[in-house]
């Protein structure tokens, strides 16, 4: 999930008296909470990846015969950036967050590491959808020298990844929101799990502005029912990490 500028720590508090990051970065129910998602995961791999009928991206039909694949937010999914959160000054900017990540070692969210280990040791692919979106910088030529900076920020937690399977925003006209990214990778893999801290890495129409296919402004009621209608999915394919600091939910406040 890309960081939000609407964030629950607001320009009037001190980002250090936030509870939210408070949480993250001091209690140890926070790396209880990530390592139950992820080993609750694993352990359901074996059974996920050999049903040829079971995908947990909704609708999708007839991939029995296709390889399968998990997809992953980054920030506060696969890294963690509490520590960014707390130190860099308001308002958040894209080029804050990458010079940040250019002048630290990335840290994992804690489980996230040996669940990608168990996945591609079972034949499953990983890719990465994050929110964090392709522009032009001045002092390169590529169109997205962000996906580079991501895939050796996700090299530093001890995990290899390439172009193909990091997906970002503002790129093939992909916007913020996901289910466009996670259409085009159920064309060729049996999606079998998602992982995210933001109810957008599961389903769309999840923010007050309009994005995908969205025509409506998300509410506390629509994002509640949301979750309701889709309770099957929960720990059973969806594993859903804390996400106290920012995400879509600080539109509501």
């Amino acid at each position: 999930m890309l960081v939000c500028t609407s964030c629950a720590t607001s320009a009037s508090h001190a980002p250090g008296r936030d509870l939210g990051l408070l949480w993250v970065n001091h209690a140890a129910e926070y790396e209880a909470l990530t390592r139950q998602a992820y080993q609750s995961a694993t352990d359901s791999l074996v059974e996920f990846n050999e049903n040829p009928l079971w995908s947990a991206h909704p609708g999708q039909q007839h991939a029995g015969n296709l390889p399968t694949a998990v997809i992953l937010d980054i920030d506060e999914t696969v890294m963690n950036n509490s520590k960014f959160q707390i130190s860099f000054e308001r308002p958040f900017s894209n080029s804050k967050l990458e010079k940040w990540n250019d002048e630290h070692i990335a840290e994992p969210v804690p489980g996230v590491v040996e669940f990608i280990t168990a996945a591609r040791a079972a034949g499953v692919d990983v890719f990465f959808v994050t929110n964090r979106p392709c522009r032009p910088v001045d002092s390169s030529v590529d169109p997205c020298p962000q996906r580079q900076s991501i895939i050796r920020d996700i090299g530093e937690l001890g995990i290899d990844t390439d172009t193909t399977h990091v997906l970002l925003s503002d790129e093939r006209g992909w916007d913020r929101a996901k289910i466009a990214r996670r259409d085009h990778i159920a064309k060729t893999h049996r999606i079998i799990m998602l992982f995210g801290d933001d109810l957008g890495d599961f389903v769309p129409c999840v923010r007050t502005k309009l994005y995908g296919p969205c025509t409506e402004p998300a509410t506390k009621a629509s994002r509640t029912r949301l979750v309701r209608e889709n309770s099957r999915y929960w720990g059973n394919g969806w594993y859903i990490l804390p996400g106290p600091m920012h995400g879509s939910w600080t539109s509501q406040l």
